[in-house]
Parts: C-alpha cells; sequence; structure tokens
C-alpha cells in the first residue's frame, strides 16, 4: 500500500478493473481476495508513468 500511495502523491492515477481507484481501495480487493490474481499495467505519458491498471486475470 505504501508503494502506490507514492504514486498517488506523485500524482499518478490508480484503477482498479477499468475504474479509477486509490491505493486503497487496490489494496483492499488484493488482500480480501487472495484468491484473485491481478497483472500490473503501467501507462506512460512523455516517457513518465501517469497511470497504474490493475485487472484482475480470470481463468477461462
Amino acid at each position: 500500500m505504501v508503494e502506490l500511495q507514492n504514486y498517488e502523491n506523485q500524482g499518478i492515477t490508480i484503477w482498479l478493473d477499468g475504474e479509477q481507484s486509490s491505493s486503497s481501495k487496490v489494496s483492499e480487493a488484493m488482500s480480501v481476495r487472495e484468491e484473485n490474481s491481478y497483472m500490473r499495467d503501467y501507462v506512460f505519458s512523455g516517457g513518465k508513468v501517469s497511470e497504474i491498471h490493475f485487472d484482475r486475470i480470470t481463468k477461462k
């Protein structure tokens, strides 16, 4: 959570399953739903990270 809070403090937006979120909501989702896996994607703008996306990975 501290890592994600640092990103937020730098103005980087955090997304969870396609919706803008927060460090606390992402951390909660990952700890409460431990059976789920999340993929982290970094979005760059001007050579710097501008967004971090967490998307749930589902098995088909």
